[in-house]
């Protein structure tokens, strides 16, 4: 495995994170610095993205690097049969640094194994995205001033979400308490439960969504029910709409808490919570422009001033 691959969360210590975090933040403060002129940076998507895809693409630009790739699968050569293998060791004559995803659970990884240039992990099925968590991470700090002892609320979809599984491994270093809301057919996958156990990381597990769980949040962080995870539509069907945020749930809400989701939303976050002070999703999606910079510096081992 190339050493400056990211293929999942736990690939990264604490101290890089706070690292990688204090890098996006001085990509806050000026995104367009020249760092990767001469540089190519490929984007291979073989799964429908929207916001993942187009950060990346916008944060090589503002870098100075050219951008190649495909965002949908049917236009490359998979779609004649060519093997994932066969797939990367090609793009990888064309390109410094390869961003992937990939509908199939440890893509990334096999990919970050064959490849001579390194791979970064744009989300592999429903197991990791760890550039969302490190955007995640970020917009937590930016709204907490701290990222130690906060309550942390996720809603939906536990048992698919790649965000949350990724965001639970990363909080490991920060003494999160979690409350897991969700249906009992897409509660938290045991392995995820039991690594909070192991790691003494106190959760809560619950059905109910209410001001019980809400007025005691720091981040209440939603998830969209994903159809595309469902070989069972009428199972989808059933849950997809069991959890409903509005802004008449957020009256007792903290001051200082916020509404965060990977977006894209369906039906999750009624449109009156986007004028309510508590949400922060647009800006957590343009954090990660900032993040996706520090990462993609990190891969290429450029050291930012």
């Amino acid at each position: 495995m190339n050493t400056r691959s990211l293929v999942s969360i736990s690939d990264l210590s604490k101290q890089e994170i706070i690292h990688l975090l204090d890098v996006a933040s001085k990509f806050d403060h000026n995104p367009n610095q020249r760092l990767l002129e001469g540089k190519v940076v490929a984007t291979l998507f073989f799964e429908p993205s929207t916001r993942t895809r187009l950060s990346f693409e916008t944060a090589a630009n503002r870098l100075g690097a050219r951008v190649i790739g495909f965002s949908d699968a049917s236009t490359s050569s998979q779609a004649k049969g060519e093997t994932l293998k066969d797939t990367i060791m090609m793009v990888s004559n064309y390109a410094d640094l390869i961003v992937m995803r990939h509908p199939l659970e440890g893509a990334a990884r096999y990919a970050s194994e064959i490849s001579p240039v390194p791979i970064i992990n744009a989300g592999d099925g429903a197991n990791q995205h760890p550039t969302q968590t490190m955007l995640d991470l970020y917009t937590i700090r930016q709204t907490q001033g701290k990222l130690e002892d906060l309550n942390i609320t996720m809603v939906g979809d536990l048992k698919y979400g790649r965000t949350v599984h990724s965001l639970l491994e990363a909080m490991q270093f920060f003494n999160p308490t979690f409350n897991f809301v969700a249906c009992k057919e897409l509660q938290m996958p045991e392995q995820y439960k039991q690594f909070c156990r192991e790691r003494g990381l106190a959760y809560t597990e619950t059905t109910d969504f209410g001001p019980d769980i809400i007025n005691k949040t720091d981040i209440l962080y939603m998830t969209r029910v994903q159809r595309e995870r469902f070989s069972d539509l009428m199972e989808y069907e059933r849950v997809k709409n069991v959890y409903t945020l509005t802004a008449s749930m957020l009256q007792g809400a903290k001051p200082t808490m916020r509404v965060l989701h990977p977006l894209p939303r369906v039906t999750e976050i009624a449109q009156d919570v986007d004028d309510t002070p508590w949400a922060y999703y647009f800006e957590q999606a343009r954090n990660g422009l900032y993040a996706r910079q520090a990462l993609i510096c990190r891969a290429l081992d450029i050291q930012v001033p």
